[in-house]
């Protein structure tokens, strides 16, 4: 990058600030996929958050002239983006995510799952139209899934664990800031183990689904996530094998098991080909997300103990 001082002399706005960052995030050849998907929208978040601007700023905030402090921030913050190779998120502390802000740091991973997509639409066709009664949330990360539920389902009550109590405490911050500490409840669980039994009309889980060998191709922007958010060992499918096995015993007489399994939509298939699976299909997202009814995850674990 060249110097500052000249920078922050002649990039006065947002505007300017987002078009030059985003050449200099373009030569560097990073990674996107925590948040945005190009340099353009990387460059943009970054001058935002230096602004003290979100991404509801109108085109008169984006071209008034900023204080030089700000400007100095934004092409810091472009300049750690590029030599650090850490997602915007981390930088600023803050992802945006279902139109919510949410504080993330390297507890957690940033928030990206596309079950979203599933709460905007209320889990439609799937839930009908009815409310859920109880929620649980598996692996619950930064909380962002758990709190998109309880907004989604205001009668409902929700679970949310994880195994992390790091990522737990991220995800207690995430709670006040929405003002939802009484309608969701955070547990340390293993999965299921240590789970108090309950029958939950949703499950939701979105868990650590990366085999081995991928984690050593993922780009560096990953290495900043958490191992533990990420990494599973089976070839990526250790976890999902855990839920499957229990969850039949915490779903409702009527309830849905909802898991992301991204990139392991394939090996999902092969390892369990007589589970009938309903693959979500998606308008923004990539898909690797199946959804399965309690009754027909309880019949295939009756038929076939092996698991």
């Amino acid at each position: 990058m060249s110097d500052i001082g000249k920078q922050v002399r002649e990039l006065r706005s947002v505007q300017d600030l987002a078009a030059w960052g985003a050449g200099e995030l373009e030569r560097a050849n990073l990674h996107y996929g925590h948040g945005t998907d190009n340099a353009e929208d990387e460059a943009l978040q970054l001058a935002l958050f230096a602004a003290g601007l979100d991404y509801t700023a109108d085109e008169t905030s984006l071209s008034c002239e900023l204080p030089e402090a700000a400007r100095r921030k934004a092409i810091e913050l472009i300049g750690r983006r590029v030599t650090e190779r850490k997602p915007a998120a981390y930088l600023t502390g803050i992802a945006h995510y279902g139109g919510l802000k949410f504080l993330v740091d390297e507890r957690v991973l940033v928030p990206r799952s596309s079950i979203l997509e599933l709460i905007e639409a209320g889990f439609h066709p799937w839930l009908a139209g009815q409310e859920p009664d109880r929620m649980l949330d598996l692996c619950t990360g930064s909380g962002c899934l758990a709190i998109l539920c309880a907004r989604a389902f205001p009668h409902a009550r929700v679970d949310a664990t994880d195994v992390s109590e790091s990522a737990l405490e991220v995800a207690a911050a995430n709670l006040r800031l929405h003002g939802l500490t009484d309608r969701v409840r955070l547990l340390r669980a293993d999965v299921f183990e240590g789970l108090p039994r309950a029958a939950y009309d949703l499950i939701i889980s979105n868990p650590p689904y990366v085999g081995s060998e991928e984690m050593g191709t993922l780009p560096e922007e990953y290495r900043h996530e958490p191992a533990i958010g990420l990494e599973a060992p089976e070839a990526g499918l250790a976890i999902v094998r855990r839920i499957l096995e229990r969850a039949p015993d915490y779903l409702s007489q009527d309830g849905l098991l909802v898991v992301e399994v991204g990139n392991s939509e394939g090996p999902t298939y092969e390892r369990w080909p007589d589970l009938p699976l309903t693959w979500v299909e998606f308008e923004r997202s990539e898909g690797g997300v199946f959804i399965i009814s309690a009754q027909d995850l309880g019949d295939w674990r009756r038929r076939d103990k092996k698991i």
